[in-house]
């Protein structure tokens, strides 16, 4: 039955509301104008803290306090040395198991330790990395920094003409920028180690056989490119979590949510910025 235009419907009817074509299109335009001025942001944040860096060391001063950044250092690089080698070995054994098995009906399981050896230098190490270090070392940067910025801590150090940018968020910067390319070389050594054991027991490829394979497959470009990607992966998850904590607004409920933010961002970017390096990297150097 057809509702006159002025009857307005009762209370047990269910009314679907439809958005017009023009509000929708608003809201993804001010989704990506947020996103865009968050990028933005954060880029400006990076700069800055660079520039209240150099500046420091140009006047002849130390920037930050050495115990600070080898504390950081720690944190990142050797306390993150367990998980990532767990995790890597026990990929590296699945992925050397699952590729063996399909590889061997057409005779071809010594490809084996090639396939994981390239795989992890150049795609899956420096990506595992960055995930575990996303989730890891910054959320905790995120949570420490929030934690400073709702109880004024920032603003206190501010007051006392310490520049918070070089003094807090350089050394942590500095750190996962540096440790991120030798945690990603473990991830690959642990992965390799994994498959040799797995190729020892089930194919019957000896470990002397195995890193001849290796090494013949191995480029140099290969090497290279996962070490780029690590500098990168950890530049932008320093940044990410840095930037979340000194923005934190709403006491702690805003550190909780600044935090998880964090995460999803960070692994998110890691993600996508693994995807954009490698569409350029096989356009431009085939």
């Amino acid at each position: 039955m057809l509702m006159p235009d002025n009857a307005s419907p009762s209370p047990g009817t269910e009314t679907t509301l439809v958005r017009a074509p023009g509000d929708l299109l608003a809201g993804v335009g001010e989704k990506s104008r947020s996103m865009l001025l968050e990028v933005g942001s954060m880029f400006w944040f990076v700069i800055h803290t660079i520039g209240e860096t150099l500046d420091r060391m140009r006047r002849g001063r130390v920037p930050f306090r050495a115990a600070s950044f080898f504390r950081y250092t720690e944190r990142a690089g050797v306390g993150s040395v367990p998980l990532v080698a767990m995790v890597s070995f026990f990929l590296g054994l699945t992925m050397a198991l699952l590729t063996g098995y399909q590889l061997e009906r057409f005779g071809t399981e010594r490809l084996v330790p090639g396939l994981v050896a390239i795989s992890f230098t150049r795609e899956l190490g420096p990506l595992l990395t960055g995930i575990m270090l996303a989730a890891r070392i910054g959320a905790s940067y995120t949570a420490e920094l929030g934690t400073m910025q709702v109880s004024e801590e920032v603003e206190a150090i501010e007051a006392m003409g310490i520049g918070p940018l070089r003094f807090l968020v350089a050394p942590r910067l500095l750190a996962l920028f540096a440790l991120t390319p030798c945690l990603s070389v473990i991830s690959s050594v642990a992965a390799i180690f994994a498959s040799a054991l797995i190729s020892r027991a089930y194919f019957n490829i000896a470990f002397i056989y195995f890193q001849d394979l290796v090494l013949h497959s191995l480029l140099i470009r290969d090497i290279v490119t996962g070490v780029l990607k690590s500098f990168m992966f950890g530049l932008l998850i320093g940044a990410i979590a840095c930037y979340r904590g000194l923005t934190v607004k709403g006491g702690a409920a805003g550190v909780g949510n600044a935090t998880t933010s964090s995460v999803v961002t960070a692994i998110t970017v890691v993600i996508g910025f693994d995807t954009l390096f490698n569409i350029v990297y096989i356009v431009f150097f085939p």
